[in-house]
């Protein structure tokens, strides 16, 4: 029977992390993650955590235990935020050469200084080419959804890749959602007990992850490659699955909203693209023909699906992260996506970084500045003097 509980982005987290019965969960706080693992260290007092719950002395122990853990042949999960995730960053590489399918929750959260709780997603962004699958989340629901789905997608032997799941800082990590729950032999039947594909053993011993000659290194990473080109075709099975067994749907590598017959396609991550779906409805009672693509996942980034909206619209894109130097992250991805395969115009913004709110009414502006043709080419949104 599937009951629904109203709580935290991060209390939801924690009951999915639980239910997906790791063996091994690593432990440190950060704001805002602080209360993700504290849900956990409530289950294990409550006796339904049965696993190894570790509290470790930094968010760089926090992975190295996780990957010890994996290597041993465990289901693994641990959570963190901005700094704690960079300081993990040697070990994120690590986990994904080594092809652990390590879970880990990152609420996205500022990179300082200046010193900020708030949400935008450069923390994560920065781990870009870590070979981490990286999905962003718009709900409570699709975190509890997303965290069951992560582990079956690690798992699964032609991936083998690490998955990190990104979701806003108090904009879902704090805020009270309603989330259905379902039984935790439903949970259990969707991803049976992990069985390792290889893993440390005294009694089978291997040499793993020591020195290697440059041709067999290029190997690897060319395998790494291939395993996250199988992840983009299995994350949509996986999706379905879920949506004919629970009824839940969020997408697969893209979130479509209202996109028939649009002539402009609005482009987002995170809370920013939930936050759009108003602004749509808004623009569509209006006459304007404006669709929303939510990205779900920027690694393995949906190229084909980028190219096909391209054929159909031209493109908005908001970024709630800078690579500085340059850009949004998203714009240049998907610009890229679309070089010398389709004549759409692509416009870019930045808007939310330190957690400034980007409300539809904001995103309503940016639309219409951008059919109004008023945009050049990146441009900074609601800051002052630009």
């Amino acid at each position: 029977m599937t009951v629904m509980i109203i709580d935290t982005g991060n209390y939801i987290a924690a009951k999915a992390a639980v239910m997906a019965r790791p063996g091994v969960v690593a432990a440190y706080p950060i704001t805002p993650q602080t209360t993700l693992v504290e849900g956990i260290a409530n289950y294990v007092k409550s006796g339904e955590f049965k696993g190894e719950y570790i509290c470790v002395e930094s968010e760089h122990s926090a992975m190295c235990a996780c990957i010890g853990a994996s290597a041993a042949g465990v289901r693994t999960f641990t959570g963190t935020s901005s700094h704690g995730l960079l300081l993990m960053h040697e070990m994120l590489h690590w986990a994904a050469l080594a092809r652990l399918p390590v879970v880990m929750c990152n609420i996205n959260r500022v990179v300082g200084p200046g010193w900020n709780i708030w949400p935008d997603e450069n923390d994560s962004i920065s781990q870009r080419d870590t070979g981490w699958i990286q999905f962003y989340c718009s709900s409570n629901q699709e975190i509890f959804d997303t965290v069951i789905q992560a582990f079956k997608l690690a798992e699964n032997e032609k991936v083998l890749l690490p998955v990190m799941i990104n979701y806003n800082a108090f904009i879902l990590s704090h805020t009270s959602m309603p989330v259905y729950i379902p039984e935790q032999k439903e949970v259990d039947d969707f991803i049976p007990k992990y069985k390792p594909k290889w893993k440390l053993d005294v009694n089978n011993p291997i040499t793993f992850g020591n020195i290697i000659l440059p041709a067999d290194y290029e190997k690897i990473r060319k395998d790494m490659q291939s395993s996250s080109e199988n992840a983009k075709k299995l994350i949509p099975e996986i999706a379905k699955e879920w949506k004919k067994k629970f009824g839940r749907y969020h997408g697969d590598l893209i979130e479509k909203y209202k996109c028939e017959n649009a002539e402009y396609i609005l482009l987002a991550m995170g809370a920013i693209g939930a936050e759009s779906k108003v602004s749509i409805d808004n623009l569509r009672k209006e006459g304007l023909k404006v669709g929303l693509a939510r990205v779900r996942t920027f690694r393995p980034f949906p190229q084909e699906e980028i190219l096909k909206l391209g054929k159909q619209a031209d493109l908005i894109v908001i970024d709630r992260n800078i690579s500085v130097g340059f850009e949004g992250a998203l714009f240049s991805e998907v610009k890229a996506s679309l070089y010398d395969k389709s004549d759409a115009k692509v416009y870019g913004f930045i808007a939310g970084l330190g957690g400034k709110d980007v409300t539809y009414n904001d995103i309503e502006i940016i639309c219409k500045k951008t059919i109004k043709g008023k945009v050049k080419d990146c441009e900074w949104y609601g800051l002052e003097g630009v």
